[in-house]
């Protein structure tokens, strides 16, 4: 009798949690959509990966069913995702109001709970000026330029004598090497310590299921993150002892933990660097990759980088001239490739904010359909730029690598159909760098070698842009 009792028992407490966990409270009307189970939710098939450049089956099959905002869950996280352009313009408005930069428990774990990206407000706002003084505009335009384009001309110089390389690994270790020098006066060539070693563990689970147990991806990337920071830290404190000048960013931010009634501390000072680091390559690197395989694929597309390259070759009075500010800046056709690449690239899988109150939303389906819903308070917002940069109502055949279609527009600049770089206040400090980067490797690249792409190329989305089998490459000077 007990033993019925019991069973009934755990069963009506079973069938509740899974009826409250699909039917969550709301003060409105929540958008449609599905919670899966309960804590897990949508997560396993939220995270499967896909070998397409289109918008990713999770998304779309969403989409079909329940219009361009639904419900959702996963990692434990109640979550509306948004594919409509008016209603993300609308939530990148309201930043600071109704909804807040957030981001999952596990993500927060992973990038530090002083990171840059965890702040609001004035906080952000100086750790982003900060950021800006190192890698904006000005910087980039006085002194980075310089030492970029030095750096970039002795690596391809390097693989040229090698012959053949993995494009993937090169740039990447190529962009590693220059900021890490740059940012902490780290060489790795001159140290035991295998600070880029950590760094790919980190990254090969950032974007994985939750699971830290030993033989994960995700246990994998906090373990990454656990002897990346090591590093780092030993670093810092070296650097506290020592009076002698690095002239690095780790010297600037030094300064400003030391100064009187700074926001800047010594776990903030750390992290930053953490995540400087890591943002500065990691997607700088696949959008480079990415560009040199549709540049390939293309022979029109390198046609014309090379016309426009030789072009700024023609007039200098010395062909063998580093790259000026003002070069850089007429790259016109350069500029469209880089906008294109990064439209299909959509590295960043989606954009999170938290509503911090009730939020009513409305917005029409399909074309005269209107609707509204309630975001509620606590609930996560997920953006997907994919979505957008995959319109055909804005860009014409949209899964075509086409650079002319950025003619006459006003590029890398983010608005309701571009946000390669964010969105809102949170626009990336360094779009700017990235750029730099790209279209000077691509000068040289298109002007000084020949090259060929041997093998590799496949790509895999576990949420953002892997290449498993890399981009081999055969190359050697003209």
């Amino acid at each position: 009798m007990w033993v019925v009792l019991c069973l009934t028992a755990l069963l009506v407490f079973i069938s509740y949690r899974f009826y409250t966990w699909a039917n969550p409270k709301c003060n409105g009307k929540l958008p449609p959509g599905s919670m899966g189970f309960p804590i897990i939710g949508e997560t396993l098939e939220f995270f499967s990966p896909h070998a397409l450049y289109d918008i990713p089956p999770f998304i779309q099959k969403r989409m079909a069913r329940y219009g361009p905002l639904f419900r959702t869950s996963f990692v434990g996280q109640k979550v509306v995702v948004s594919t409509d352009p008016e209603i993300n313009h609308y939530i990148f408005q309201q930043e600071g109001k109704s909804f807040l930069a957030w981001y999952t428990d596990s993500v927060t774990e992973i990038i530090g709970q002083e990171s840059i990206l965890t702040y609001h407000g004035m906080v952000h706002k100086y750790l982003r000026n900060l950021v800006l003084q190192l890698v904006g505009p000005e910087k980039l335009k006085g002194m980075l330029i310089h030492e970029l384009d030095d750096s970039t001309r002795k690596h391809l110089h390097t693989w040229a004598r090698h012959g053949m390389v993995d494009v993937k690994e090169v740039i990447a270790e190529m962009i590693f090497g220059y900021f890490a020098k740059k940012l902490i006066s780290y060489d790795e060539s001159r140290t035991p310590r295998k600070l880029r070693e950590s760094y790919n563990a980190f990254i090969d689970g950032l974007i994985s299921f939750p699971l830290n147990i030993p033989g994960t991806a995700f246990h994998t990337c906090l373990h990454g993150r656990k002897n990346s920071m090591k590093v780092i830290e030993e670093i810092f404190e070296e650097r506290k002892k020592s009076t002698t000048p690095h002239h690095d960013f780790l010297d600037h931010f030094i300064e400003e933990v030391k100064r009187e009634g700074a926001i800047m501390n010594e776990e903030i000072a750390l992290n930053l660097v953490f995540l400087l680091l890591f943002a500065s390559y990691e997607t700088t690197s696949e959008a480079t990759t990415l560009a040199i395989k549709f540049i390939f694929d293309h022979p029109q597309v390198q046609a014309e980088l090379v016309k426009e390259h030789e072009a700024i070759l023609r007039s200098r009075d010395n062909e063998e001239s580093e790259i000026t500010w003002q070069e850089y800046k007429s790259m016109t056709f350069t500029h469209m490739v880089i906008n294109e690449t990064v439209r299909l690239a959509n590295i960043v899988p989606g954009i999170f904010r938290k509503a911090v109150e009730d939020v009513e939303v409305k917005g029409k389906f399909i074309v005269f359909v209107t609707w509204g819903y309630t975001i509620p308070k606590g609930w996560l917002v997920m953006v997907v730029p994919s979505v957008l940069h995959l319109n055909p109502t804005t860009y014409d055949d949209p899964l075509a690598f086409n650079p002319w279609r950025w003619e006459g527009k006003e590029l890398h600049v983010g608005s309701k159909t571009f946000m390669a770089f964010g969105g809102g206040v949170r626009l990336c400090a360094g779009a700017d760098f990235s750029n730099l980067v790209m279209a000077i490797f691509l000068h040289y690249f298109v002007t000084k070698y020949r090259w060929k792409v041997t093998k590799g190329g496949d790509i895999i989305r576990k949420l953002g842009l892997v290449f498993p089998n890399g981009l081999h490459i055969e190359i050697s000077e003209k």
